[in-house]
């Protein structure tokens, strides 16, 4: 009975995340189309999209990896959905969390996007590789911030627990947003970056590369990298809710609080148009976010490792 309760478990909130998630896309579209005076597509459009690529067939065969890198990705956002908490005190919706889980988080968060460099590797498809080149260099920048301030919680709490973490901020005013304000800035900077979103979308960069690593894919394919989207989104705005905003007690919580956060890269998209690659990478010449959200990260683990 405890196996079935995990599983029933693990697909409610596998489905809690994708339709959250694909309806925060079809949000960021109406948003972005009035921002620019258009009308834009239905908030549904991106369901009507899901649907209608897995229902497509595809003819294109690049080796077995060209195959498993979406699944690969696929995997690596429902294996990080599952390890965070989605509510405080439910056990329905955090099946598989325990001691040590947010090592394993940081671990597995990559684990997607590198089998999708191998399948894109074996398309042999320039601009999916110059996408997927790109997007390895910008993730170095990125991922190395959010880890220290990570890392400043795990010194702060002495416990590698995302459970504990967010049952340790009890009340607005034990909040990590207000107790490490650098590291929550950090973190904040580098989500920027890993929401993918524009001005740090020179992986995809639809006008340049014509969409980078999905360029090779259709039908199923695409499908599958468009679920997966929607679950890791929804993932990474869990977990920041969790790390640094106490986490949510109840649903209508949890989605006041992600899509505050989701508001945050869709705006700065909206301000500020694409950089370029060496602007959002982790070394080069322009704002160099990066560096500054690293010095936030380390100054905020100092400061707790004194």
């Amino acid at each position: 009975m405890d196996v079935f309760l995990k599983i029933l478990s693990a697909l409610a909130t596998i489905l809690v995340a994708m339709v959250t998630g694909l309806f925060y896309m079809g949000v960021a579209r109406k948003i972005t189309a009035r921002v620019q005076n258009r009308v834009g597509p239905p908030v549904t459009q991106q369901f009507l999209d899901v649907v209608k690529l897995w229902a497509k067939k595809s003819a294109i065969s690049h080796g077995t990896m060209f195959h498993l890198g979406p699944v690969f990705a696929l995997t690596g956002s429902i294996s990080t959905l599952l390890l965070v908490p989605l509510l405080r005190e439910s056990r329905f919706l955090s099946p598989f969390s325990f001691n040590g889980d947010l090592i394993l988080i940081l671990y597995v968060m990559v684990f997607g996007s590198l089998g999708m460099a191998l399948a894109v590797g074996e398309s042999a498809n320039p601009n999916g590789i110059i996408g997927v080149s790109r997007g390895l260099t910008m993730m170095v920048g990125y991922e190395l911030p959010f880890i220290v301030a990570v890392v400043t919680l795990i010194v702060q709490y002495n416990t590698t627990s995302l459970v504990e973490i967010v049952r340790a901020q009890d009340g607005f005013a034990s909040w990590n947003l207000i107790r490490s304000p650098f590291a929550a800035a950090a973190a904040f900077v580098a989500l920027l970056g890993m929401m993918g979103n524009q001005p740090f979308d020179v992986p995809i960069a639809p006008q340049e590369i014509a969409s980078g690593p999905m360029s090779e894919f259709g039908g199923k394919y695409l499908g599958l990298m468009m679920s997966s989207r929607a679950i890791f989104m929804f993932a990474k705005l869990t977990l920041y809710a969790d790390l640094f905003l106490g986490g949510a007690s109840n649903l209508v919580e949890l989605w006041v609080k992600t899509f505050a956060i989701f508001l945050w890269p869709l705006l700065v998209g909206l301000v500020f148009p694409r950089f370029r690659t060496e602007q959002s990478g982790s070394s080069g010449a322009g704002p160099r976010p990066w560096a500054w959200s690293g010095c936030c990260s380390l100054f905020s683990d100092a400061r707790f490792a004194v």
